[in-house]
């Protein structure tokens, strides 16, 4: 796999992991500011999602690279 495709390969899959890890501990506000809105989280936690998405993505990346690499799935046919 060349460095654009591996890039783009991580990019994108960075992107969906990060959707799935977004609503892990999610907790609504027991009284809401007036001035935010009703659904927003209390407190999101964004640089601790960003860093388990970047350690599962990397994971993903490195089995999903391995078999590109060694040719157990043949993705150039």
């Amino acid at each position: 796999m060349d460095i654009a495709g591996s890039v783009v390969t991580f990019i994108v899959t960075w992107w969906l992991v990060l959707f799935i890890v977004l609503p892990w501990g999610v907790r609504q506000p027991d009284n809401p500011d007036p001035v935010h809105t009703a659904g927003a989280p209390e407190r999101p936690m964004l640089l601790i999602k960003f860093g388990v998405t970047t350690a599962i993505t990397g994971v993903l990346f490195t089995i999903f690279w391995f078999v590109a690499d060694s040719g157990i799935i043949n993705f150039r046919t």
